[in-house]
């Protein structure tokens, strides 16, 4: 085989492989999302029914998102931050704060 032709083929792979490459990826950021969403919302055991904001990308290390709802027992909102490691696959969730005093309300 001519050596001459690799470096035109492997050029004209590129688009394909780039191509696959950019499918796999999207597919792994909605997993990640996916799992983000369902551990937060099962961490949220402050909220009666959690909703969930995700950060679409986090950093490099982690997946964040924003848990809100209405505390269990209680009148108002609040709002979780939840911190998923993107490695360890575990998560942390801060406590809640008064959505409130986070500006998340609208003022009257």
């Amino acid at each position: 085989m001519n050596r001459n032709i690799i470096p035109h083929l492997a050029i004209a792979a590129l688009p394909f492989l780039s191509a696959a490459a950019h499918a796999s990826s999207d597919e792994v950021w909605k997993q990640l999302a996916a799992d983000v969403e369902a551990k937060c919302k099962e961490a949220g055991v402050a909220i009666e029914r959690p909703n969930v904001a995700i950060d679409p990308f986090g950093t490099s290390h982690y997946g964040l998102a924003l848990v809100t709802g209405k505390p269990k027992g209680a009148k108002g909102l609040v709002a979780q931050i939840c911190v998923y490691d993107k490695q360890e696959k575990t998560l942390e969730i801060g406590s809640a704060m008064d959505a409130k005093k986070l500006g998340l309300t609208p003022a009257k």
